[in-house]
Formats: C-alpha cells, sequence, structure tokens
C-alpha cells in the first residue's frame, strides 16, 4: 500500500486469505492465481472489496507468495502479510498484526478462493457493524444442502452461540441449514483480543478464524449472524470441478 493508504485507519481494512496452495487442483499454481474466464479468483474478491468500498486490503500469502505478490503489483491499495508456515485461517489473520494494531475502522476478512462475494452483501455487512459496533458480524447463508460446510448454531432466542464444523458436529447440529461463509467484519481490538486467547486445540493442530466469534462472545463482545449470503456466494473453489462451476457462474453472473 502507499503511505496515504496505509495512515487512514478508521477507513475499512480487507484480508483475504490467500496463501494456500490448493493441493486439490492438481498444478504447481498458487490456488487464488487460478483464472476463472481470464482473470486469477483473487482479482474478482478485490473487485468485490474495492465496489463495497473497502480500497484497502492485504492479501496474506504463503506458498510461492513471490508469485502472488508479483500477480497484484499493480494494485495500489493493496497490502501483504507473510505466512511462512499455514497453521490456519486465525494464523493468517495474526500474521496482519502489524495492520491490525494501527486500524481503528472495520476489518472484513474474506477467503481469496471465493471470487463471487457479492458487494451488497459486504455493504450490508458493514452497514450492521457500524450500526452495532459489534466486536464480529458474520455473514452467513441458508444452504440447502449444508454437507461440508460449518453451522451456525444460535440459542432459544436466536442470537449467535458458536459455528461447529461438521466433523464435530452432533446430529440435532447436522440438520442446521444456516452455514458459515468465512466472510467477516470484525472490530479491530476485540479481534486481536480473541487472537491473544486462540489456541490449535484441534486434531489439525491449527488456529481457526471459525473460533474467534465464539472467544468474542466469552469476553463480552457483541457478535451478531446476518443470513444475508446469496446463494451464488456458497461457490469456492477447491477443485477444478468447482472451478468450472465457479466459471459458469460468472459467465451466467455477467449475462444477467
Amino acid at each position: 500500500m502507499r503511505d496515504h493508504e496505509i495512515d487512514n485507519h478508521d477507513q475499512p481494512l480487507g484480508i483475504i486469505l490467500a496463501a494456500g496452495k490448493g493441493t486439490r487442483m492438481n498444478s504447481d499454481l498458487p490456488k487464488v492465481l487460478f483464472p476463472a474466464n481470464g482473470k486469477p479468483l483473487i482479482e474478482y474478491v478485490i473487485e468485490a472489496l474495492d465496489a463495497a468500498g473497502v480500497v484497502r486490503q492485504v492479501a496474506v500469502i504463503g506458498y510461492r507468495a513471490d508469485l502472488v505478490r508479483q500477480a497484484l503489483s499493480q494494485h495500489a491499495g493493496v497490502g501483504f502479510a507473510l505466512q511462512s508456515e499455514q497453521l490456519g485461517t486465525g494464523h493468517a489473520v495474526m500474521m496482519c498484526r502489524e495492520y491490525l494494531v494501527r486500524q481503528q475502522g472495520p476489518i472484513v476478512v474474506l477467503a481469496g478462493d471465493s471470487p463471487l462475494v457479492q458487494p451488497a452483501s459486504l455493504r450490508h455487512l458493514l452497514r450492521a457493524w457500524r450500526d452495532s459496533q459489534a466486536g464480529c458480524i458474520l455473514g452467513t447463508l441458508l444452504h440447502p444442502d449444508p454437507t461440508g460446510l460449518g453451522r451456525i448454531v444460535r440459542d432459544d432466542e436466536g442470537r449467535f452461540l458458536r459455528i461447529v464444523e461438521e466433523r464435530d458436529a452432533d446430529d440435532r447440529q447436522r440438520a442446521i441449514r444456516e452455514v458459515n461463509m468465512s466472510t467477516y467484519v470484525f472490530a479491530p481490538k476485540p479481534l486481536l483480543a480473541a487472537l491473544d486467547q486462540l489456541t490449535a486445540d484441534n486434531h489439525q493442530r491449527e488456529y481457526y478464524i471459525t473460533d474467534v466469534p465464539e472467544i468474542m462472545l466469552r469476553q463480552g463482545f457483541v457478535v451478531e449472524a446476518h443470513s444475508v449470503l446469496q446463494p451464488i456466494e456458497a461457490l469456492s473453489v477447491n477443485t477444478p470441478e468447482q472451478l468450472r462451476q465457479v466459471e459458469e457462474a460468472l459467465h451466467s453472473q455477467r449475462a444477467i
């Protein structure tokens, strides 16, 4: 980022998780650089953030970091944080601490392999954050087939309690259709406080950003889950087949 953009800490900051290899893509290209309709996946995420008014962004890079940095070099508003070891999504956000400690405005966290994120959804979540000043606003989706996705667990009054990954869910939780889509708006100080408490106490020995909202609740911060994401936003890329599905969706979206 240029100096004047780095210094504008009251404006929203976007963090794009872009460090992964994408082992199921059968290529040594970083996953976020796979082209969809002739453009790298991460470019669509950057464009969505820009359209939502989040023009200051940090890409967390790791696998073949120099290649990703070079591919994004034309974006003056994009800085970089290096995740030399890929120890989970929470660990990726930890690598952005130098940006987080200076930030005053909201922080939007997105996956770099989700090119169908919609600017309207991001604008809604940012408005909700400004209205509530919550520690975290999650964007969620009511999915007809939630298989494989983290479920949103609420209390009897509909308030957010936690995200439960499918492998950890019981039968009742697996029946929940509201799912996490890795779309977050955080307040800076609560985010830093929660990251300080984040542990890798799981079978993967990784730090998960999905644990952060529950930690925030325990620390007394407000956390809200807003089911405003569109079905198209459920499409992300982990396999060549999913890439083809994303390309078809992008083509259909452009034709509307």
